[in-house]
């Protein structure tokens, strides 16, 4: 759901549409591949399809993704660059994320121009490995998951900052990107699309507190390379489970979507997982405790990083559900998808607002610091 404020009704305006048949056949000019099976996947501004191919050699197939970049995104070839070499990076240092398949000229991506009567479009076509494994979304995952995320998260984060060195860094510095959550004020933009009273009156008060509370502690922020979207369907588990386990283990399998990267602070990236593990949890407030004790097993905050979770994590409630209520008039069509966070995503916004920052806060620490005794016991 990569986009630019100034562009948002032109990323959406600019989706892609390509018929299955058009991806068939892109894939098999662009790459050498002969397609033997296709299905098109979800996307909220892009379009993917799941491709399976034929080995020449045996009989086995092979699965990748082809992603087709929406046309507004597809002018920033060099951002589309970045994401790709840190793909190429991460999975050099054995991180389970998609690793970018080269065309027949050596490519990482191709600029295809589409023809759609009224208007011509540019779209970026990669082809990724496809990842097996279960979206978190499907699982009740277990305080050890929970765990593994935040530790992952962190990961990823340290990596990018210790030591991925390419001159495309400088293309994750994206003032204007919507879904950093430096840029929560900028979310006064889309309200309109929200009617009801009581969550108009939460969503200026987020706003505000991040006003407040937040901008005059970023200073004190550690800065970072962030991936930005580990939601709930772009995290992949496999399961663990020993014979007698009481309930089913699982560990992170694989990190898909790097499409919203930007430099952002380490924090950033906590606030953004906590909020997407509480979306499917059975137990959503603990379950940001779980996560905050994998990421801090790696990445300790500072006071003020810990001061600022609270406001944070409501800062990327916000922004999904506004978003999405915005998005949907853009494309309807798309509602399924572009409203999944907001089928329980409002209910745990109030939750977190009714309750406050002291309540909330006692129970993330106190669970992160009882599971980290539990374990050293």
């Amino acid at each position: 759901m990569a986009f630019e404020n100034k562009n948002r009704n032109t990323v959406i305006s600019s989706k892609p549409a390509f018929s299955e048949e058009q991806a068939i056949q892109m894939t098999e000019s662009l790459y050498g591949l002969k397609v033997s099976n296709i299905k098109p996947l979800p996307s909220y501004d892009d379009q993917n399809f799941h491709i399976q191919t034929q080995n020449k050699d045996s009989d086995t197939c092979c699965e990748y993704v082809l992603k087709i970049t929406n046309g507004e995104d597809s002018k920033d070839e060099k951002l589309l660059e970045a994401q790709t070499r840190v793909l190429l990076f991460l999975s050099n240092k054995g991180v389970p994320v998609q690793k970018p398949i080269l065309t027949k000229n050596g490519q990482s991506f191709s600029l295809e121009t589409v023809d759609n009567g009224s208007t011509i479009q540019k779209h970026i076509v990669r082809l990724l490995t496809y990842l097996s494994g279960t979206p978190l979304a499907k699982i009740l995952p277990s305080p050890e998951t929970l765990f593994d995320i935040g530790k992952m998260a962190a990961n990823i984060d340290i990596m990018l900052a210790e030591e991925f060195q390419h001159p495309c860094k400088k293309h994750f510095e994206r003032k204007e990107f919507i879904w950093n959550l430096s840029n929560t004020p900028l979310l006064r933009n889309y309200v309109s699309a929200v009617k009801e009273e009581n969550l108009l009156k939460i969503i200026e008060d987020v706003i505000t507190q991040y006003e407040t509370f937040v901008v005059p502690s970023l200073q004190s922020f550690r800065k970072g390379i962030i991936h930005g979207d580990l939601n709930d369907h772009n995290i992949l588990v496999e399961n663990i489970s020993l014979p007698g386990d009481t309930q089913a283990q699982h560990r992170v399998s694989g990190v898909l979507d790097f499409n919203d990267m930007s430099c952002g602070y380490y924090i950033f990236e906590l606030a953004i997982s906590i909020m997407y593990v509480m979306i499917e949890s059975n137990d959503p407030i603990h379950a940001g405790g779980y996560v905050l004790a994998g990421f801090e097993s790696v990445i300790p905050l500072n006071t003020e990083e810990k001061n600022a979770l609270f406001y944070l994590v409501n800062c990327r409630f916000i922004q999904s559900l506004v978003m999405a209520r915005y998005s949907v008039l853009l494309c309807p069509e798309n509602k399924e998808y572009i409203m999944i966070t907001a089928k329980t995503g409002w209910k745990h916004l109030q939750t977190l607002y009714n309750m406050g920052k002291h309540a909330i806060e006692n129970i993330w620490f106190g669970t992160a610091k009882s599971y980290i005794e539990s374990k050293a016991a």
